[in-house]
C-alpha cells in the first residue's frame, strides 16, 4: 500500500469513527445517561461519564443499569468501530460489579477481543476517577439488518 493509499484508508477510518460517536451522540437514551464516546483506535472505545444523584438507588450509589449502559456501549462500540456498513446488536453481555460508585466522573474502557465476520466478542472495565475499577463485562454482538448509513445520527457525521 503506497503513502497515500495508507493515507486515504486512514481518513475513511477516522470519517467511520467520528460518525459512530455521531450517532452516539444522537441516540435519545443519551439525554438520560449524559456521556460521551470516544473512538480511539479500531477495536477501542471510550465512555466519559459523570454519575449524579439522578442515577442513585435507594442506597445511595449508582444504580445498576447505569453500570451496564456504560459497559455495554463502551464493548459495543469498541466492535462495532470495525464494521464499517451494519449496526451490531447485544445478544449477550455479563456483568462483574465490584464496588459502589458515587457522584463523580467515571470512564467505561472497551476493547474488541475477537470475531470479524458474525458474531463479535468485546469487553468493558469501567474505573473511577482515580483509576480504580468497579465493574467489568463481557458482551458479544452480532450484525443486524441496519445499515449505518440509514441512521440519521451516522449520515450527518458522513456528509
Amino acid at each position: 500500500m503506497s503513502g497515500a493509499d495508507a493515507m486515504a484508508a486512514t481518513s475513511g477510518e477516522d470519517v467511520h469513527f467520528r460518525a459512530l460517536e455521531s450517532l452516539y451522540a444522537a441516540a435519545p437514551i443519551n439525554r438520560s445517561f449524559p456521556s460521551r464516546l470516544e473512538i480511539i483506535r479500531a477495536g477501542e472505545a471510550r465512555i466519559l461519564f459523570d454519575v449524579q444523584p439522578e442515577h442513585f438507588h435507594a442506597a445511595g450509589a449508582l444504580h445498576g443499569t447505569a453500570y451496564f449502559k456504560m459497559l455495554d456501549d463502551a464493548a459495543f462500540y469498541a466492535a462495532n468501530s470495525l464494521v464499517p456498513d451494519r449496526f451490531l446488536l447485544t445478544t449477550a453481555f455479563n456483568l462483574l460489579f465490584t464496588r459502589p460508585l458515587r457522584s463523580g466522573p467515571v470512564t467505561a474502557h472497551g476493547r474488541w477481543i475477537s470475531g470479524r465476520r458474525r458474531v463479535y466478542v468485546a469487553e468493558a472495565s469501567l474505573t473511577d476517577a482515580e483509576g480504580e475499577e468497579v465493574a467489568r463485562g463481557t458482551g458479544t454482538f452480532m450484525r443486524s439488518n441496519y445499515a449505518l448509513s440509514g441512521l440519521p445520527g451516522y449520515s450527518m457525521a458522513a456528509d
